[in-house]
């Protein structure tokens, strides 16, 4: 079968991501399809996260650097929080070029808040658009280390904290400004929920989106209330679910369990039926239009 891809032979993230998985993989990658990747050594786990962001699609030319720095930390922070790992340390890569030291203001900021040490990287001079890489490493406090492919039937499905916010922030509400420029990763919640839950994952592309990929990892269904769904701006609601940025966990647990943190219930977990997505009973099976996709 021929692969589609765009022109100049650039691939969309997904196209991507499958071809990358016809390369040899370890173990702990589980295939590509989670947020971190695990290394067992001993009695211990070690999480693994990569992100990276770029200037126009991340963050705009005239943003505060410390801004971008606290974020960049932030958004790894949140995948290790979506494993229930307490961070060991980074390792940053940074490209040289813009207000370097304002960088270093908001890398020490972030970093002194959440307690993580830098751990070494690599730095180089370059033009045009800036770019930013980090690693961030982990210890797991819970086997079997949560997953976004195990949401079980029956399960309900929670979210933390409001949806929107950082769409709004970024829009300019000064009262959501906090939420795009410096999200706060679910740390101590992660690491409560990691040994009561099923599937659990951050919120980061659109919780719709989101909701999709972890029914379609698990081969379950989830059905969804949107008028159950907190979110920032009521009139807006389908924006605020779809617009991403926001950092929060989205996890499931068994029906009636106690909640030992602040959340929303929202849906529930189904056997897989006629799409990943049940949006108020109306089935969802493309992802296209629920949340961003890089390509």
């Amino acid at each position: 079968m021929v692969r589609r891809v765009t022109a100049f032979g650039m691939m969309t993230e997904g196209e991507f991501l499958a071809a990358l998985r016809t390369l040899p993989l370890h173990p702990g990658s589980r295939d590509l399809r989670d947020d971190c990747a695990l290394i067992e050594i001993g009695e211990e786990t070690l999480v693994f996260n990569h992100d990276l962001m770029a200037e126009d699609t991340h963050f705009r030319r005239e943003a505060d650097l410390a801004d971008v720095a606290w974020k960049l930390v932030a958004l790894n922070l949140s995948d290790l929080a979506s494993k229930g790992a307490k961070p060991i340390g980074i390792l940053l890569g940074h490209a040289l070029g813009g207000n370097d030291q304002r960088f270093v203001e908001g890398l020490r900021e972030v970093l002194t808040t959440y307690d993580v040490p830098l751990m070494g990287g690599d730095t180089i001079a370059a033009t045009g658009a800036s770019t930013f890489s980090l690693t961030a490493i982990g210890r797991a406090t819970s086997r079997p280390v949560p997953s976004r492919s195990a949401a079980v039937p029956g399960h309900s499905v929670f979210v933390t904290g409001t949806v929107g916010r950082a769409m709004l922030g970024f829009e300019g509400f000064d009262e959501h400004l906090e939420a795009f420029n410096r999200p706060r990763p679910r740390l101590e919640e992660g690491i409560a929920l990691a040994p009561l839950v099923g599937g659990m994952m951050d919120v980061s592309d659109g919780l719709l989106l989101d909701v999709f990929r972890m029914a379609k990892a698990s081969n379950t269904s989830i059905a969804i209330e949107a008028s159950a769904v907190p979110v920032a701006d009521p009139d807006r609601a389908s924006e605020c679910m779809r617009w991403g940025d926001d950092y929060e966990l989205l996890f499931t647990l068994p029906s009636g369990a106690a909640l030992p943190v602040a959340a929303t219930m929202i849906g529930t977990v189904e056997e897989r039926g006629r799409a990943p997505l049940l949006l108020d009973g109306n089935a969802v099976s493309d992802p296209e239009g629920l949340g961003y996709q890089h390509g």
